[in-house]
């Protein structure tokens, strides 16, 4: 499953600082991930997830004492990860769309115009990168103001929408699909009120022909602030995103702070020289892990993880999702033969060294395809023919 954000931002706000530092991590996925590449506004990168590193240490461990005798064992050093062979990692990521042309206007056709306005509607969650910075050396048309510049992304998407219903109403309104109508008249009636629209009110069958709409103010969204390196450390960060969330009136849990000079910098470190820098600035992790974390879970993505000898490797799917479905990301046709899978807690898997043990202390168990899988869920899919 694909996980695709959409950047979108007015001009000198810091949107192409922010997309190179994402485009010097997708080389570096690329070195071992040829896939990692794909077009040249598009980004590849890593979904940070360290349960993955963990994992592959167990099953190295694993694979070196399997089929050993106990007399060749007993008594005998536990090899460590760093002496043995480790299974290759493979991560799940996410695309990065760098969505050039939003200006004031753009859905009247300025700028890229409608072209610009078609790019977002192809990704499944849109990070709106609003200006938090003083530079008089990166002109800025007006004053720095992220509510105002917010605000105008908002109202461009709501005028292209609107443009929308109105041309789906005139077709409705001939084939007299009143319930339609309706809903397309609710929607219009909040954009208009320069609100986005909220679904979650809907039935299951309203729901579903909002979506076939694809209505770019109805997309999952986050605000990413981009500040000056200076306000760049863990207490300005929390003291910024408490600021502008009662500015914004917009929910906190979505604002990510980052300074896309810093990411700029720490997309070329190495991952020890990384660590350190943030150490410094009193930071665990980038701005960039933070803003993929929040935006897989603002699509209530979760993963599940393979572990054996050929890859260890981190699998995205929908919170909700069924073992059967599950099986289904690795390939297509294991919906189809599924038969059971095998599941261990992530933690199961780890405070028993893997498979082995979690086996032999009744910490493995077989689900059938109706179970719904949990993040962190060790599996192995039994399969027919």
């Amino acid at each position: 499953m694909n996980l695709s954000v959409g950047i979108i931002g007015l001009p000198n706000v810091g949107k192409s600082t922010l997309f190179n530092a994402l485009l010097k991590k997708q080389a570096a996925l690329a070195a071992n991930y040829p896939f990692a590449t794909i077009e040249p506004n598009v980004g590849v990168v890593p979904v940070p997830d360290e349960r993955l590193e963990v994992l592959a240490d167990i099953v190295a461990v694993e694979m070196s004492t399997s089929g050993e005798s106990p007399s060749t064992t007993l008594g005998a050093s536990k090899p460590t990860p760093e002496v043995l062979k480790r299974p290759p990692i493979v991560p799940a990521v996410v695309q990065f769309v760098d969505i050039a042309g939003l200006v004031k206007g753009a859905s009247e056709g300025a700028g890229l115009g409608n072209k610009f306005l078609s790019h977002i509607r192809e990704v499944r969650i849109i990070a709106h990168v609003v200006r938090a910075f003083e530079d008089p050396n990166v002109v800025k048309e007006g004053s720095v103001d992220p509510k105002t510049d917010y605000e105008t992304i908002r109202t461009e998407l709501a005028l292209s929408d609107l443009s929308v219903i109105s041309n789906i109403k005139n077709k409705k309104a001939n084939i007299q699909i009143k319930n339609q109508i309706e809903i397309l008249e609710r929607i219009e009636q909040v954009l208009n009120n320069s609100k986005p629209f909220d679904s979650s009110n809907l039935s299951k069958e309203e729901e579903d022909f909002v979506r076939q709409l694809n209505l770019l103010s109805g997309k999952p969204e986050i605000v990413v602030l981009n500040v000056a390196e200076s306000d760049y450390t863990k207490d300005t960060i929390e003291q910024i995103t408490q600021q502008y969330f009662r500015q914004l009136e917009y929910g906190s849990n979505k604002i990510v702070v980052i300074c896309a000079r810093i990411e700029e910098e720490l997309a070329v470190l190495s991952e020890d020289e990384q660590k350190q820098y943030l150490l410094d600035l009193g930071l665990e992790e980038s701005g960039l892990e933070r803003l993929i974390k929040k935006a897989y879970r603002e699509l209530g993505l979760i993963s599940f993880l393979t572990a054996g000898e050929k890859e260890v490797r981190a699998w995205t799917i929908r919170s909700g999702t069924t073992a059967q479905n599950a099986a289904g990301e690795i390939h297509t046709d294991f919906v189809r033969n599924f038969i059971k899978a095998e599941v261990v807690k992530f933690e199961d898997f780890i405070s028993n060294n893997g498979w082995k043990a979690s086996r032999e202390k009744g910490k493995a168990r077989f689900e059938g395809k109706d179970y719904i899988m949990q993040d962190g869920d060790v599996v192995e899919f039994r399969i027919g023919r």
